[in-house]
């Protein structure tokens, strides 16, 4: 089948259009750097290929001298049989200049080139006009007015998709000049769109009042976590509670009924309760991310960033970190400096991930009383969560504060170039569609893995002497050899399983103690397993040690992989993953003997 190349500026509606035509669901986002590889769909009986976003074919950093290295390698290897351009019509100079760019090397290897002018939307809200015949006899090649997010002039673009383009010869190329008259003759009039954009500027990219907009709204994101989700999670709750008793009497008493009750209910089940945590913490950073804040974001935090070792392009991969570590090692790639990007893949481990959001819950109902503090406008479990993911970030800014002044850190800085998209309502299905595939991912990938764990938790739990001996089992004796390393945390045997089962992945922990605790009777759900804990005899010191070291250690072996992936070696990874554990015992060490 013949193939068509998307291209275009980050942030130009390419990957929202490139998902419209294939009907795939590729992130898409109001910032730079989203899409770090091709991605290809099928329209018809074409392959689309959407290419990650290029300011210039002059690339500077690695993700734009991938695209541009692939781009032009398809080109010269004759694999394509049409270059759709997407324009951004509300900054159109800028856009003309990559898209004659692109067709200069496009005729080279006589491969026709198709514009399309996305946003256009926003040029009809304001009531703003184009001159679209012009510019087309102008460029020598078709340019279709679309609107990604409405679906408009799509019906059109896919058949000049289909139609035969012809190629122009590009002679000149003084691109950056002939993109400036080309807009200034036949672009709107964009004036008005700035003013606007102007005015939030003021707000949000102040030195005072910016800052103290990005702690509120961090702060925010946080509290939201616990009190919106609490409702969805009271349900799952019950519906797993409701499962599994159901389920239970379908099978007589002895070892099947104790392990559907107990390994899958009591393991799975206690999982599961956190996926709506999950889902409003991927939705809000979702949010801030499509309205065109998160880029103001990263212009606030360039300058203290820069003290350690990092850039302002590090602040939107060390975020996404805070979902999953894997996309934003990957996010890494539009950090310019090399040096940067790996003092940047060395803090994103350091991001409290969505792995670890069970284990925070868990403990933190455990151990830190529900009530609300300032006048009630404050929950003391959110503000312990929002200390959990502060606490991380600040291990993750002294690592690289120190190592930034090592060796290891050698090379020269590249220049910080960001450009800061325009403030935009974002577009709420694609929002819902990536906050549930999430959802999806995160149970997809761990399901396997802790159903494999917990069954294997309570094999040895349960033999050789069965229900109500565990203090006998096979599991008992592999905890009893850990317990020396774990009591000056002052954790016992069956917490030392839990940790050493969650090395595969940090999730496991709760799903381990619910197997655990399940044998000995405990309710399937997430009540019954924060009753036993607070039964178990473990003090908030020991909860905030266990908490400490979930913060630090790096317990998640595809994070290693990716790792190993992006910097081509083994060694880093390994480094990072000893250091890292090491360190997460210290300081839980040191947090016992202060909370004692």
């Amino acid at each position: 089948m013949d193939q068509i190349a998307i291209v275009g500026k980050p942030n130009s509606g390419k990957s929202l259009l490139f998902n419209r035509l294939t009907g795939l669901r590729q992130k898409v986002s109001n910032f730079p750097g989203i899409t770090v590889e091709v991605k290809k769909g099928q329209v018809q009986s074409l392959i689309l290929a959407d290419f990650p976003g290029i300011y210039t074919f002059e690339a500077m950093t690695k993700d734009e001298v991938v695209s541009v290295k692939k781009f032009v390698s398809e080109l010269e290897n004759n694999n394509l049989k049409l270059v759709i351009c997407v324009l951004d019509a509300t900054k159109l100079a800028a856009s003309l200049r990559l898209g004659l760019e692109v067709q200069y090397k496009a005729a080279k290897s006589n491969v026709p080139v198709l514009f399309a002018m996305n946003m256009m939307d926003v040029i009809d809200s304001n009531n703003l006009k184009m001159d679209f015949q012009g510019l087309q006899e102008a460029l020598g090649a078709h340019v279709i007015p679309v609107s990604a997010k409405t679906g408009f002039g799509f019906d059109t673009l896919k058949q000049a998709m289909l139609d035969q383009q012809n190629v122009r010869a590009v002679d000149s190329t003084d691109f950056y000049n002939r993109s400036q008259e080309l807009a200034k003759q036949f672009g709107p009039q964009t004036d008005v769109l700035f003013l606007r954009q102007s005015r939030f500027d003021r707000i949000f990219l102040s030195p005072i009042i910016g800052v103290l907009a990005f702690v509120l709204i961090m702060l925010v994101l946080f509290q939201a976590i616990f009190t919106w989700a609490t409702p969805f999670m009271d349900f799952v709750e019950w519906v797993m509670n409701s499962l599994g008793a159901t389920t239970a009497h379908f099978f007589p008493q002895g070892m099947v009924r104790d392990f559907v009750a107990d390994a899958i209910f009591g393991g799975i089940g206690s999982f599961l309760v956190f996926v709506p945590q999950i889902f409003f913490l991927t939705l809000i950073v979702g949010f801030l991310e499509d309205s065109g804040y998160l880029a103001r974001a990263a212009m606030i935090c360039h300058r203290p960033l820069k003290w350690f070792g990092l850039s302002g392009k590090s602040f939107i991969p060390l975020l996404t970190g805070h979902a999953c570590a894997i996309p934003a090692i990957f996010a890494t790639r539009a950090v310019e400096s090399p040096r940067r990007r790996l003092m940047t893949i060395l803090a994103v481990p350091l991001m409290s991930c969505s792995a670890r959001l069970p284990v925070y819950a868990l403990l933190i109902a455990a151990f830190i009383p529900q009530v609300t503090v300032a006048g009630g406008l404050l929950g003391l479990q959110g503000l312990a969560f929002f200390a959990l993911y502060l606490f991380g970030i600040v291990m993750a800014l002294l690592v690289t504060a120190l190592l930034s002044r090592t060796p290891l850190n050698q090379g020269e800085d590249a220049p910080f170039l960001l450009e800061l998209p325009p403030y935009r309502l974002p577009h709420w299905q694609p929002l819902l569609s990536r906050s549930l595939n999430s959802c999806w991912q995160f149970i997809s990938k761990a399901g396997a893995i802790i159903f494999v764990v917990t069954v294997v938790v309570w094999i040895l739990g349960y033999f050789p002497g069965g229900a109500g001996h565990m203090e006998s089992s096979w599991l008992a004796s592999m905890g009893h050899w850990l317990e020396p390393i774990l009591q000056p945390m002052g954790l016992n045997w069956k917490y030392g399983v839990a940790i050493l089962a969650s090395f595969l992945a940090r999730e496991v922990f709760v799903g381990t103690l619910g197997t655990m605790f399940g044998i000995e009777g405990a309710e399937e759900n997430m009540v019954g397993l924060v009753e036993n804990i607070q039964n178990s005899g473990l003090t908030m010191a020991s909860g905030v040690s266990l908490l400490v070291f979930y913060v630090i250690a790096l317990q998640c072996v595809s994070t290693l992989a990716v790792m190993k992936k992006e910097l081509g070696s083994y060694k880093i990874p390994t480094l990072v993953f000893v250091s890292y554990g090491l360190m997460a015992y210290l300081c839980s060490l040191i947090a016992y003997q202060i909370f004692s």
